[in-house]
């Protein structure tokens, strides 16, 4: 069914702020209060908000750091948010730029540090120690550049993805202050949990991920947006979107859109992969599932519980993406791992579950074994070129991604050798032990971040022998 989304009327949804440093028991989920509004005239969002942070390691923290993203979009950033191919499809109105500017941080002092100012370093007033939690409050403003893309002023919509401080990643020798790279998905979030208000003019329509409900008075419109346990919490703002709506055993799946001739087909791919993904890999455990159309210069993107894609897709295009993104729900959303050092651990296992989709479903005329030829028949071709023109070709496939010398490098070593590498998985263990092996994954590191070993152990555990297999791929060691 077809419908104009609006908002329902309900009262005393603002929720007060306040800022305060100290440590809670019992411990309570990490997360964000926010309260947001948003400027067209000004392309800027201003934000108030509270974060509630854990210290999950084993040593005191004299220091938290923060992944500030907003500022790839700054003029002179060292690493800029897209690659020269994608330039002039993403600056739609030529170059624009942007950046976070952190005014306060209350419980401590603070400073923009990084190798590209593209960190926020906050020492406490007091260290945190182990199992300790502090909340801190912060006021920021986010320019927002005229670009379509993750976070931008695009062509007809706003985008609004990674424009608040995100907790760095703690690794084995402590923070990794990863930088942003126009190719892949620079982000390694911990669940956490995002009670957002989100004031914006009343011609606008919200779309996100989590649950909310709407205020409309004096002009102005005031979303109230839960999400619990989640990577990320993301908004597209926009004034020309649709919806239809279904479920997908008893998920509710909404698809917005602005210029999709055939949104019922979209959200037919929506319906039926979240269904096929859900009895393939185990529930998903979210309460709803949105994709929306938007202004994007790449095929799709990922959140919890909601995806964006394209919106210069063809109609042949969309069920790909969108299966594709689905997928992510499992391999990204529900079981996190680090995209920045091993992105063919979501990227590989999301494009072969797309795989999987299409084989179990002959109408979108895709077959399993097409789409792994596929998969084959381009990475043979970037080996052979990459080897000709180099003398070799890396393949290793733990590696960072500012190693990648650019798109074509790393969509063939993390989405095709990725896809190469399932495939032969569940060729050498059998459909019952490699399923049982993908379910366990599922179940065991859902709300963590997984690694190489965790999935190996899986697989192990439902009777496979899987080391062989993911050591000669990941480590550059088979010819395929």
């Amino acid at each position: 069914m077809r419908k104009i989304v609006c908002c329902v009327l309900c009262a005393g949804i603002l929720l007060p702020l306040t800022a305060a440093v100290g440590c809670s028991s019992p411990r309570k989920r990490d997360g964000y209060v926010m309260n947001l509004e948003y400027f067209p005239e000004e392309r800027k969002l201003t934000a108030e908000a509270t974060l509630t942070l854990s210290n999950r390691t084993d040593t005191e923290l004299g220091e938290l750091k923060f992944q500030l993203w907003a500022n790839a979009y700054r003029e002179g950033a060292k690493y800029a948010p897209v690659s020269q191919l994608y330039e002039s499809k993403a600056y739609y109105n030529g170059k624009s730029y942007g950046g976070i500017t952190i005014a306060s941080v209350t419980g401590g002092t603070f400073a923009v540090t990084g190798e590209d100012a593209n960190i926020l370093t906050v020492k406490p007033s007091s260290p945190l120690y182990p199992d300790e939690q502090i909340t801190l409050g912060m006021q920021f403003e986010v320019d927002l550049a005229q670009i379509n893309h993750r976070l931008g002023v695009g062509e007809h919509n706003v985008n609004l993805a990674h424009f608040y401080p995100i907790p760095c990643f703690y690794g084995q020798s402590g923070y990794e202050e990863y930088v942003y790279t126009p190719t892949g998905d620079p982000f390694v979030n911990e669940c956490m949990d995002f009670d957002v208000t989100l004031t914006v003019p009343e011609n606008y329509t919200a779309v996100y991920n989590g649950t909310g409900e709407c205020v409309a008075q004096n002009g102005k419109k005031a979303y109230h947006i839960i999400a619990e346990n989640v990577r990320d919490t993301a908004i597209v703002l926009g004034t020309e979107l649709k919806s239809v709506t279904a479920t997908a055993d008893g998920v509710p799946v909404e698809y917005y859109y602005f210029s999709d001739a055939a949104p019922e087909a979209s959200l037919k791919a929506a319906t039926e992969s979240l269904a096929y993904y859900a009895k393939t890999f185990g529930a998903y455990t979210y309460p709803r599932y949105t994709v929306v159309e938007t202004d994007f210069p790449y095929g799709g993107m990922e959140y919890s519980g909601m995806a964006m894609i394209a919106s210069d897709l063809s109609s042949t295009e969309i069920p790909t993406v969108i299966a594709h993104e689905t997928a992510h729900q499992w391999w990204y959303g529900m079981v996190g791992s680090n995209q920045y050092c091993s992105s063919w651990q979501d990227e590989g296992l999301a494009e072969f579950s797309t795989a999987l989709f299409f084989g179990a479903h002959p109408s979108y005329g895709v077959t399993y074994e097409n789409a792994v030829a596929a998969s084959e028949k381009s990475y043979r071709a970037f080996f052979s070129v990459y080897s000709q023109i180099n003398g070799e070709a890396n393949t290793k496939m733990n590696r960072p991604l500012t190693s990648f010398t650019g798109d074509y490098e790393y969509r063939n070593i993390a989405y095709d050798k990725g896809v190469i590498l399932f495939s032969r998985l569940k060729s050498v263990l059998g459909e019952k032990k490699f399923f049982a092996g993908l379910k366990r994954y599922a179940e065991q590191y859902r709300g963590k971040l997984a690694t190489q070993e965790n999935m190996i152990s899986c697989f192990t555990a439902a009777g496979g022998n899987a080391e062989g297999v993911f050591t000669s791929f990941t480590e550059g060691l088979c010819v395929i």
